[in-house]
């Protein structure tokens, strides 16, 4: 059978099942006497071993099976659950991702696991997982047991298996049928297929020895082996056979005493159909409980979508919202109100279909959380303190542009908070706290943004050490040291090289964390702003757009050029007077509403020719990043529209306050001005 068309379901299958497997191991360390959490386990462990088996990949399935052997054990009451015996199943699981990710990147997903084959079968038998130093030699000459303890005269993988052992145990019967041809037979590939249809009639064929390819090419002797379930007598079907012309022979054996496993999810026998179905040119039927038939039409209802075509359809898409933007600006001028009726019924749907296409590509932010159930766990273990992981909102979607880039700056944070935020069970009981720190991320929506937090209950952060050090690496001077707020001070930690480690570390300490983690979300459009207090703890909050490709904007007039302001940046626009506009420590600032609010002039920012005239009004656009505010100059508003954020290209990366641009519906391109760059 050719399984390459399989590959990719195998790949995000495996995949899912892994991560399956990572998640109920570290619920059963916390519950290591819920036999329920096992029986998960232990399902999609010998799912992934079915499934590896079918594609070939043996190492996969060998290594899975002894895992399997270890979860029977344990749901059997044979061994007790501890640290030690999860330690080596989180090491086998985490071998089996390697392999699954070796398999995706063209490799063959072999490993040498010998080593963690014996630990895994001292364990099954009772012992130690250590292995003594005089076990090792006889350790490199083990091969992994074989799966089955019995050999017929076929050679039958898992999936047979479980197909046949599941069609036993509904009072089918399996044999074996040996057909002999006469040797002076010309037609040996008609016969074969007229004994083939008279047996699918009789019952259910699983295999075939040679292969079905081989058959039909007439490469074989004289000799074929069909593995048949029916509920039929062997004599029936020998007599029935013996029937077609020119056999010679037919011999009759029941598949028995073969180990056959008795759980078998819906994956396994999906494929076990798919293959056989595939190698008899015919539509297979295997018995099976009722209540898979509706598990089966469930599934129905979702397919998988390579994510590149999504890309493919999202570029269509934003240039037809191009497009539209051409058609309203020629509309408005033309007056016309058949073609204004045309394209605001344009504009209706395409904004639906724009809405189903982002909600397409939304992606819930658990598939970046879910690893760090396990990372939390090792970097516990390494730093000798106890914590506790709590995820809230991992339902919660994000653009998968956005999921592809937050997951490296989220281990930042948690490596961060779990090395300088928890402290040692010792020091917290000496605080009057519980022995277990606690880390939460949480995730949540909130209009246009996501909001990601992380939030610990360790030490808080240190705002003398944190200004001590600050100063002496010069982050700040001394006189902008006087004048900063506790919130800006623990906002230092996030400057390029900062780090308040006394050591370095595997874990922290070099200072490029979480000055990765700022640049990251600004180049996101987010921003990340930190709220601690001594001895209590720290939130650190993420905030992030929805989407980054089509989004609102104000546009606003320079001289003659076009610029765009992000909508998810606006507090509110203003036309102030000339005389409100007051001066502070040499920056115009004004009174807007009672908070002090700085003025930047985009004009001078842009090095544009001509200075601001002096006219008695100005307008000016109120922007925010976090709590602090500014007040942007510009010459006029347009208006709002929807547009398509353009890279720049990796020539003008680096342009100063300019995110991108936009193809306005007059052809004329508008720079997307950079509000987090303006505001320091």
């Amino acid at each position: 059978m050719d399984t390459n068309q399989y590959l990719e379901m195998f790949l995000e299958e495996s995949k899912e099942h892994l991560q399956a497997c990572n998640e109920h191991l570290l619920e059963l360390e916390k519950n290591p006497d819920d036999l329920a959490i096992v029986n998960e386990v232990f399902r999609s462990a010998h799912t992934l071993k079915g499934m590896s088996a079918t594609m070939g990949y043996e190492d996969i399935a060998d290594l899975t099976h002894k895992m399997e052997n270890v979860l029977d054990a344990i749901r059997n009451s044979k061994i007790s659950v501890s640290t030690e015996i999860l330690d080596i199943v989180f090491k086998a699981v985490d071998y089996l991702e390697e392999m699954v990710m070796d398999i995706e990147a063209g490799g063959t997903g072999k490993k040498d696991v010998l080593e963690l084959v014996t630990a895994l079968n001292r364990i099954e038998t009772g012992q130690s997982a250590v292995i003594a130093p005089e076990m090792e030699t006889a350790a490199s000459t083990m091969a992994i047991e074989p799966l089955q303890q019995y050999t017929p005269a076929l050679h039958y993988d898992d999936y047979e298996m479980t197909v046949i052992g599941q069609s036993q145990e509904q009072g089918f019967h399996a044999y074996e049928i040996s057909v002999t041809l006469r040797e002076d037979c010309l037609l040996k590939a008609a016969r074969v297929f007229m004994v083939f249809e008279i047996l699918e009639k009789s019952g259910e064929i699983v295999k075939s020895k040679p292969s079905v390819e081989q058959l039909e090419n007439e490469d074989f002797d004289e000799v074929f082996t069909i593995v048949l379930i029916s509920k039929e007598e062997a004599s029936s079907l020998e007599a029935k056979v013996m029937k077609v012309s020119e056999v010679d022979r037919v011999d009759i054996h029941p598949v028995m005493g073969v180990s056959l496993l008795k759980e078998t999810p819906v994956e396994t026998e999906a494929v076990s159909v798919a293959k056989t179905a595939k190698e008899t040119g015919k539509a297979i039927a295997v018995p099976q409980k009722g209540r898979r038939a509706t598990n089966a039409h469930n599934a129905n209802k979702t397919i998988r979508v390579n994510i590149d075509r999504l890309d493919i359809l999202m570029n269509l898409f934003e240039e037809l919202v191009i497009d539209r933007g051409r058609l309203q600006s020629i509309a408005s001028e033309l007056h016309n109100p058949d073609l204004n009726e045309t394209v605001e019924r344009m504009t209706r749907v395409s904004g639906d279909l724009q809405n189903i296409i982002l909600n397409m590509r939304m992606i819930p932010v658990e598939t970046v959380f879910n690893r760090f159930p396990k990372m939390v766990r090792q970097l516990a273990r390494d730093l000798d303190k106890k914590i506790n992981l709590e995820i809230i909102g991992a339902e919660t979607e994000l653009d998968r542009t956005v999921i592809d880039e937050i997951g490296d700056p989220l281990v930042h944070l948690i490596r961060n908070a779990l090395d300088h935020g928890i402290e040692s069970p010792a020091e917290r009981l000496a605080k009057g706290k519980p022995e277990e720190g606690t880390v939460t991320l949480r995730a949540y929506h909130s209009g246009n943004h996501v909001f990601i937090e992380l939030e610990d209950d360790g030490a808080g952060i240190n705002k003398e050490r944190v200004l001590q050090k600050a100063l002496e690496r010069g982050v700040v001077t001394e006189e902008i040291a006087a004048t900063l707020t506790d919130r800006q001070i623990a906002e230092l930690v996030l400057a390029s090289g900062f780090s308040t480690a006394e050591k370095i570390t595997d874990v922290s300490g070099r200072g490029v964390g979480l000055d990765v983690v700022k640049s990251t979300i600004e180049s996101l459009g987010g921003y990340i702003t930190i709220d601690s207090k001594e001895g209590q703890g720290s939130l650190f909050q993420v905030q992030l757009p929805l989407t980054l490709s089509i989004i609102s904007v104000m546009l606003v007039n320079l001289d003659k050029d076009i610029y765009a302001i992000p909508l998810s940046s606006i507090i509110e626009t203003a036309i102030i007077q000339t005389s409100d506009i007051l001066n502070a420590h040499n920056q115009k600032v004004i009174d807007f509403r009672g908070s002090i609010v700085p003025l930047v002039n985009l004009k001078g920012i842009f090095e544009m020719d001509g200075s601001q005239e002096k006219e008695e009004y100005q307008s000016v656009v109120i922007v925010r990043k976090g709590d602090k505010m500014a007040g942007l100059v510009v010459d006029s508003f347009i208006g709002q529209q929807e547009i398509v954020l353009k890279s720049l290209g990796n020539y003008l990366q680096s342009v100063f306050a300019i995110s991108g641009a936009t193809i306005l519906g007059n052809g004329q391109v508008a720079l997307i001005v950079d509000c987090n760059a303006l505001i320091k």
